[in-house]
């Protein structure tokens, strides 16, 4: 409801410094912020003329006259689109589930991360509260998982990890190209997990979330004065990232100037934070991840070609979660046990109707999304187990013929798919040889058994030294 296309946001606080951070902030995205001191004077704005205008509230958490869940129920009984953002003093989950439980959106931790608070705004402008997905408090709180915790069976994604694998003993940079949503990072902390690195930091960049202007500080430091307002000395990602891992996650989105002196120190292993006399030599592993094909980026003159090359020594593509859609009810199992895990949440099943319908839904979020729909499904569940019921905005998508997969009709030159991702059908609508299809069903089962060749084996019905011929002669590694 932005008025002459900018976004407007209100701040819930009475905090001076608080009000104008935000209001900083908010404008670097391009949003206009407007401020109510207490839950009252809220209250009374949202029938203002500015207020009818609102894209989203932040409220502190901390209100004199009103306890936050209360406040957050009565703005939802006037305005139930509006997305809410609470914001606390403290990581505690417990008190943000019981705001999200009367009704926000999402919460904010104190002191506030630019690029968190920006990533969350445009998050209700990008879903909308009604036909989005609660961010879910699993994201702020991460648990890396190594290659053998990951969960997916399908082909493609087993290839994927077993390049990863390979990779992760190496020096060499690693690039992964997917959409938003795959899973990058989980990969990319399962490569740092597995190296010899591992006890050292992984050190996290993401570069579209950086000012055009900040980039070369935030990643090689600075010095005392180097420019105006750098008050104090920076260390650097890379300084912070020595003997490590350094991941840069959307590096499509880097800068071309930045890009130039990101190649020099793939080149020569230093770096020269801004302001000082001489560089600092780092020994940092670099892992690179995008939601675009790089290629096409270099090739639209948007990327270096010798940037490209250089981050491209190992690549990997991760597939979206709508090419493996058999892998959905173990992410589901898997997903809710550690959503389990946090203060005020328990652990829940699921039932098979509701796997049915999520595995109806096309995902473009991908992984995440599906995480998303999970933690609210969880938060506000009062069963011990996940229903259709529990899922309310999937099924009204799907029943609006928005994302459907299994009801679409399938064109003859489709590939078709069953249900654990094994594709029967060559593009132009022809048997795909036999050979590639036993190859897929003896990858699919290596995945799903991890790797345990003996119980591979025994479930496709044939002997160790028949399985280990087969691999050999359709060219499969085990790891796959």
């Amino acid at each position: 409801m932005a008025r002459d296309g900018v976004p407007m946001l209100m701040l819930i606080d009475d905090e001076p410094a608080q009000r104008r951070l935000v209001s900083a902030l908010g404008a670097r995205a391009g949003w206009r912020t407007i401020f109510a001191a207490d839950g009252e004077t809220a209250i009374a704005t949202l029938g203002t003329q500015d207020g009818m205008q609102l894209d989203a509230i932040i409220l502190d958490q901390w209100s004199p006259d009103y306890e936050p869940s209360g406040l957050i129920r009565e703005i939802r009984s006037r305005r139930p689109a509006l997305p809410i953002l609470i914001l606390t003093a403290h990581n505690n989950v417990a008190i943000a589930v019981e705001a999200m439980r009367a009704g926000a959106t999402d919460y904010l931790s104190k002191p506030i991360a630019p690029e968190r608070l920006l990533a969350a705004l445009n998050a209700t402008l990008a879903e909308g509260a009604a036909a989005g997905e609660l961010r879910p408090l699993t994201e702020k709180i991460t648990a890396p998982l190594s290659f053998e915790d990951v969960v997916g069976s399908a082909p493609q994604f087993r290839a994927a990890l077993a390049i990863a694998a390979k990779a992760a003993r190496a020096r060499v940079p690693v690039l992964i190209e997917g959409e938003s949503g795959v899973g990058k990072d989980v990969i990319a902390r399962a490569i740092h997990a597995a190296s010899p690195r591992h006890k050292q930091a992984m050190v996290t960049v993401n570069c579209g979330a950086i000012p055009a202007n900040l980039v070369e500080s935030e990643l090689f430091g600075h010095e005392r004065g180097a420019f105006t307002g750098a008050f104090d000395r920076h260390v650097g990602k890379f300084a912070s990232a020595d003997m490590g891992t350094l991941f840069l996650d959307e590096v499509s989105e880097m800068p071309l100037d930045a890009q130039v002196k990101l190649l020099r120190v793939l080149q020569d292993g230093e770096v020269q934070p801004i302001g000082a006399r001489r560089p600092v030599h780092v020994d940092v592993r670099v892992i690179a991840a995008t939601n675009k094909r790089l290629i096409e980026e270099v090739e639209a003159g948007n990327f270096r070609e010798d940037l490209y090359y250089r981050l491209n020594v190992v690549q990997l593509t991760v597939p979206p979660l709508r090419e493996r859609m058999g892998d959905i009810p173990a992410l589901c199992r898997h997903l809710l046990a550690r959503i389990a895990t946090q203060p005020g949440l328990r652990g829940l099943g699921v039932t098979d109707d509701a796997l049915a319908l999520l595995m109806q839904h096309g995902w473009p979020g991908n992984v995440r999304q599906l995480q998303n729909a999970l933690f609210r499904a969880a938060v506000l569940c009062e069963g011990d187990a996940l229903t259709p019921q529990d899922f309310p905005q999937i099924a009204s998508q799907i029943q609006a013929g928005a994302s459907i997969l299994s009801l679409r009709p399938r064109a003859a030159s489709q590939p078709h798919r069953d249900g654990a991702g094994i594709t029967l059908f060559e593009g132009d609508g022809h048997v795909r040889q036999l050979a590639e299809i036993e190859a897929d069903v003896i990858r699919l089962a290596i995945g799903h058994y991890r790797g345990r060749m003996t119980e591979v084996a025994r479930r496709l019905g044939i002997g160790r030294s028949t399985l280990y011929r087969k691999l050999a002669e359709l060219g499969i590694d085990s790891a796959a």
